[in-house]
C-alpha cells in the first residue's frame, strides 16, 4: 500500500478534481491507436513462496501472468537476465507480478505507451478498500492499564493505492540502475518514487492481487467465462 501522490517532477501527472474525487483517466493522448513501443519484460515469481504455483483456470499463476505478458506486445525475457543487458537494449522493461496473473494484456500495453510517452515509471494499482487504523503503542499515555494499543484515526483511504501490476521502466530508468533493487512491488514502487517520476495508472478489478487460495477462487469467478 502506498500513497497515490506522484513524484513531484512527473509529467502529465493525472490530477485530482476539486470536488475530491479521483480522475485516473486523464490520458487521452495516448489512445490505443498509437504504434506500441518495443519493451522488454518479466515475470516476477521470486519471494513469493508457492503461491505462484497455485491453479487458476487450470494453470499456475505464474503461466498465466507469462501468456497476459506475450499477449501484450512485450517480448519476454528470463528473471535471471543480467541486467546490463537489459539497461544496452534501449528498451523500457515491465515487471509483471505473477500474483496480478489476470492483469489484462491491453492494460499492461498501455502502461508501456505511457512510459515512453512520459518518460517516467508507470504502475498499476488498485484502490484501498479495507478500512486502515492507526495503532497508538504507548499506552500508559492514555491510561490503559491493560497495555493495549489504542486505536486512532487512520489516513483517508482516497489518499491510499495498492500498488498491483505493472510496474514498467523506462529506457532511462532501466539504465540509471545497477540493478533491481527489490522484488517486492510495494518497496520497489517507494524506492523508485524517490527517484524517478513515477505515474500510478488503476487497474481493472480482474488486475487485483492475490495473497492466498481463497483469492484465487475469488479471482477464478471474477474472470470466469
Amino acid at each position: 500500500m502506498t500513497s497515490h501522490d506522484s513524484h513531484p517532477d512527473s509529467p502529465g501527472s493525472p490530477r485530482s478534481p476539486d470536488d475530491g474525487s479521483r480522475d485516473w483517466s486523464d490520458w487521452s493522448d495516448l489512445e490505443d491507436e498509437q504504434e506500441q513501443p518495443a519493451a522488454l519484460g518479466t515475470v516476477v515469481e521470486t519471494g513469493r513462496g508457492s503461491l505462484p504455483f497455485e491453479l487458476l483456470h487450470g494453470e499456475a499463476l505464474v503461466a498465466v501472468a507469462a501468456w497476459g505478458l506475450g499477449e501484450s506486445g512485450v517480448t519476454p525475457v528470463d528473471i535471471g537476465t543480467e541486467w546490463e543487458g537489459l539497461a544496452a537494449s534501449g528498451e523500457p522493461v515491465v515487471l509483471h507480478d505473477c500474483l496480478c496473473p489476470m492483469t489484462p494484456a491491453d492494460f499492461i500495453a498501455g502502461c508501456v505507451r505511457e512510459a515512453v510517452a512520459r518518460e517516467a515509471v508507470v504502475v498499476g494499482v488498485r484502490p484501498v478498500t479495507d478500512t486502515v487504523k492507526t495503532a497508538d503503542g504507548d499506552s500508559a499515555a492514555a491510561g490503559d492499564a491493560g497495555g493495549l494499543p489504542v486505536v486512532g484515526m487512520g489516513p483517508d483511504r482516497d489518499d491510499l493505492v495498492v500498488v498491483t501490476s505493472p510496474v514498467v521502466l523506462p529506457a532511462g530508468v532501466v539504465a540509471a540502475l545497477d540493478e533491481l533493487p527489490s522484488d517486492d512491488f510495494g518497496v520497489l514502487v517507494s524506492w523508485l518514487a524517490e527517484r524517478f517520476p513515477v505515474l500510478t495508472r488503476q487497474a481493472p478489478p480482474e488486475g487485483r492481487r492475490v495473497a492466498g487460495a481463497d483469492d484465487v477462487a475469488v479471482l477464478e469467478a471474477l474472470t470466469a467465462r
